[in-house]
């Protein structure tokens, strides 16, 4: 089976790490495996070790006819099984550079929302009918693909899996570098602020608890000290026990020295990252049933799910967890065991397989 990806490995090393070493688990299956991504991707050695090979090339255009032209010509050249699509210029050049030719076509969707079918623009990446699957990083998206696809069955789900192992920084003294008193109960928000992550409703919970309670807010994230936020803060007991570190490159060592985590987003959630890795620390999360973070964690047992934009009930969770500390780090173990019992990566390479199986069985 020869396969090729094309994908953007422009992020950081924990974003792209899970999507690289699947496609490293599956060299090692014995794939002959191919992939279109930026020349300089921090996994690149990783990648050339274990006999994939790297194309410094990534689509910068929907439509640009020469990067349709190059993929085509490498397909034809080629002869590739499968061709699998990692973001919508890959999907918009790669469709098209796939027309007339014998290579099976797979989309990756890693979100809920945004596609419908009276959107003409929809039909050119995940509705287009020469894609053969979808794989869906979660049963909600999964879901919502099925509603809008001409063959709902084509969409699949595969989630992205992870291995503890990958999760080794040590927590960081929070009372040193944010002033945050030793004893406090802390919980950690990891987002980029934008309306749908629900920042706004975490500040408004604040409101349902005790003022005298030793609850301090770590918000880590690009916009998470928008001037927004702040003014609803303003006349908060609270006001002085949120702190906004801004962007970190070590927002996993942030969030491993928390209690909990909190993710109160509204909508449109894939299998938030940020979740997975509190989880990976043995941090209990909280997260609002949207999207695939209810199906991370198990309501009671790992966690805590509460309805989407419910800052009374965010605020009813916070406020367990901060009155039984015990139990609190009871489920961040069973959150942490969970990651590695049913979100690794050895079942992800599995199912992955799979679906490339099936899709040059049909």
């Amino acid at each position: 089976m020869k396969v090729l990806w094309i994908t953007s490995h422009a992020d950081t090393l924990n974003s792209i790490r899970p999507e690289a070493e699947t496609l490293i688990g599956l060299a090692k299956r014995g794939v002959e495996c191919e992939i279109m991504t930026q020349g300089d991707s921090v996994y690149r050695g990783a990648m050339e070790a274990a006999g994939v090979r790297v194309i410094d090339f990534v689509p910068k255009r929907k439509f640009g006819w020469r990067e349709t032209a190059f993929i085509r010509r490498h397909l034809v050249q080629g002869r590739h099984d499968i061709l699998h699509l990692f973001n919508n210029k890959a999907i918009a050049t790669g469709v098209r550079a796939a027309r007339g030719l014998p290579v099976k076509v797979i989309s990756y969707r890693g979100q809920t929302g945004n596609v419908h079918r009276y959107d003409p623009t929809c039909w050119l990446t995940h509705l287009h009918p020469r894609i053969d699957r979808v794989i869906c990083v979660a049963d909600a998206v999964r879901e919502d693909m099925a509603r809008h696809r001409l063959a709902p069955d084509s969409c699949v789900t595969v989630y992205k899996g992870h291995d503890l192992a990958w999760y080794s920084d040590p927590p960081a003294d929070l009372q040193a570098i944010f002033g945050i008193p030793s004893g406090a109960f802390i919980v950690g928000t990891v987002a980029n602020y934008r309306p749908r992550k629900g920042l706004e409703i975490l500040i408004e919970a604040v409101r349902d608890l005790p003022g005298n309670a030793p609850i301090h807010f770590l918000l880590v994230g690009r916009g998470t000290d928008h001037p927004r936020l702040r003014n609803r803060l303003a006349a908060s007991p609270f006001r002085d026990r949120f702190h906004f570190p801004g962007f970190r490159k070590d927002a996993c060592s942030l969030m491993a020295a928390c209690d909990c985590s909190v993710l109160p987003s509204t909508k449109r959630e894939g299998l938030p990252k940020t979740v997975i890795e509190s989880m990976a620390y043995g941090v209990c999360p909280v997260v609002t049933d949207t999207g695939g973070s209810a199906e991370l964690v198990v309501n009671g047992e790992s966690g805590l799910v509460v309805p989407p934009g419910d800052a009374s009930a965010l605020a009813t969770a916070i406020l367990r967890l901060y009155e039984d500390p015990s139990e609190t780090r009871r489920m961040g173990a069973r959150a942490r065991q969970r990651i590695a019992d049913n979100f690794n990566i050895r079942q992800t390479i599995d199912k992955t397989l799979e679906v490339y199986r099936l899709a040059l069985a049909s």
